[in-house]
């Protein structure tokens, strides 16, 4: 991934700091960012993305106005910011205590899962949004939202709240000490208990902080609850419609050595290669193990890489992703198992589990096909390798109408031209005409599981010798000369939804021309 200015002093922040905490945490020292060895200051400004997955005992204290994502997926680390933060401070905690003495942005503490932070200041929207468990203290005020969507712990705001307080609570509780509007719908408003102010004494009470008995608590109001159930992505047809044609009239012998296999380069760089015996990455939970003299497949999996496999990170894998980069070749953001987030959010999380990598290392996105247009310009925008695009959508995808919508966006991007990635993810085993399919239809390879019963040696027995024949009957002798020129459709609605040649006809449908 190449970096602007920015970006790359994030990084490089992120990696000083991960080479002083062990000797740090040994001597039981504080590592002070911002402070010259004189005791002249030099803050911090503007650094996003850093100060994350700080592991338990850990100290840190730093001097600075800091950027989107600060101390996210603290692992138990104490972190001190003399300074500000913008959005998202602390997101994705799971152990630690966080503090800030000025004021953070919007979704402060997101889906925080354990843990403490205190910000002195005042906060942004949709505090605490997601919020598991753990407690949050904000000392000024809390802009609108605060609470939306918290599955439990507790937000305490010493200050007013803005409009739509607790929307769409499930679960924890927000207790507001100053002047409260209405509550949103999914909460409702109680007075504090004296239970509640004992109990929560002994956290404030060394901030300097005392709840009365005049505070309001919000909790979910089961009754206006109404929880939506998430569609089901699937494929409800693949490449079935779409035949391989020959592109000459002059067939390769039989004895001519067909090469299969392509290379995977990172943007701007000529190490980190990904060299693959065919254009297919398997999905798997987990990195496979290889025996001596087998053609080895690198796979995209979700724990437990292998040397060269690429990790894809969720939201569940956030917290635990330093556990599992190991000797990975890259990685895949998930940005379907994400919650919402903005651009500059979204490259600080990058800019986070990043750090963790070798410069060469290859950094894709991964989303849907009905969101391609976006996707790309993050791609680009954000200046990463590629992007993974999953075919499952909701109600059923149709493999061939997707083709013309990557297409059509990459053209519109110039992925191609910048020599950009493009994957296309199925949800079953591709067969030796698929990796054709999306190679010739401009897309770097596949993403698929191994079918169940299937093996991995099925790959060299069987898929290779398969691409082999098909590429010698379609004058083809290796996949860099490939393109839509060898590819037909079967019938007239394919030929419809993918802009191809309809076989017979040769020529594209008129609705296509022009395009």
């Amino acid at each position: 991934m190449a970096m602007r200015e920015q970006t790359a002093r994030s990084v490089k922040l992120n990696r000083e700091i991960a080479r002083m905490l062990p000797e740090a945490m040994d001597k039981d020292r504080l590592v002070k960012i911002g402070y010259g060895s004189g005791g002249d200051t030099k803050p911090r400004d503007g650094d996003f993305g850093v100060l994350t997955h700080l592991p338990k005992g850990s100290r840190v204290l730093l001097l600075g106005n800091l950027g989107e994502c600060v101390g996210a997926m603290n692992r138990g680390g104490t972190l001190n910011i003399e300074g500000s933060c913008e959005s998202m401070l602390a997101a994705f905690q799971s152990d630690g205590r966080v503090v800030v003495e000025r004021d953070v942005g919007d979704r402060l503490a997101m889906n925080m899962n354990g843990g403490s932070v205190t910000v002195m200041g005042s906060a942004g929207k949709d505090a605490c949004a997601g919020m598991n468990d753990g407690i949050v203290v904000v000392r000024g005020q809390a802009s609108s939202g605060a609470g939306s969507g918290m599955l439990g712990g507790t937000l305490i705001v010493m200050g007013s709240v803005g409009p739509d307080p607790g929307l769409g609570m499930k679960g924890g509780r927000v207790i507001i000490a100053g002047s409260c509007p209405p509550p949103g719908k999914g909460s409702t408003m109680r007075s504090i208990t004296d239970k509640e102010v004992i109990e929560l004494e002994e956290f404030l009470e060394p901030l300097g902080l005392s709840l009365e008995e005049d505070a309001l608590v919000l909790v979910p109001d089961k009754e206006s609850s109404i929880r939506g159930i998430t569609p089901k992505r699937w494929v409800s047809e693949g490449f079935d419609g779409i035949g391989i044609s020959p592109s000459s009239s002059d067939r390769i012998p039989d004895y001519s050595i067909i090469d299969t296999s392509i290379s995977i380069i990172p943007v701007g760089s000529d190490e980190g290669v990904l060299e693959l015996p065919v254009p297919w990455i398997i999905r798997s939970p987990r990195g496979f193990t290889y025996p001596d003299g087998q053609i080895r497949i690198p796979s995209i999996v979700d724990a437990g890489p292998k040397k060269g496999d690429l990790l894809i990170v969720g939201e569940g894998g956030l917290a635990e992703f330093p556990d599992n980069a190991g000797e990975i070749s890259g990685i895949i953001l998930d940005l379907q198992s994400l919650p919402p987030m903005n651009d500059a959010e979204i490259e600080a999380i990058l800019v986070s589990l990043s750090s963790h990598l070798s410069s060469s290392s290859l950094i894709l996105l991964r989303d849907g096909a009905d969101r391609i247009e976006g996707l790309f310009r993050l791609v680009v925008d954000l200046d990463l390798d590629g992007a993974i695009v999953s075919l499952a959508t909701p109600g059923g995808g149709r493999a061939a109408a997707a083709l013309p919508r990557i297409g059509l966006a990459s053209r519109a991007m110039g992925l191609d031209t910048q020599g950009r990635i493009i994957g296309i993810e199925l949800e079953k085993q591709p067969s030796a005409e698929d990796l054709i399919i999306v190679r010739a239809s401009g897309c770097s390879f596949v993403v698929g599981p191994i079918d169940e019963g299937n093996e991995i040696s099925d790959i060299s027995e069987t898929i290779i010798p398969e691409i082999v024949g098909i590429m010698k009957e379609a004058g083809l002798s290796n996949f860099h000369n490939v393109g839509r020129r060898i590819l037909r459709a079967k019938d007239m609605e394919t030929a419809a939804i993918s802009g191809l040649r309809l076989i017979g006809f040769e020529r594209p449908l008129p609705m296509w021309l022009g395009n």
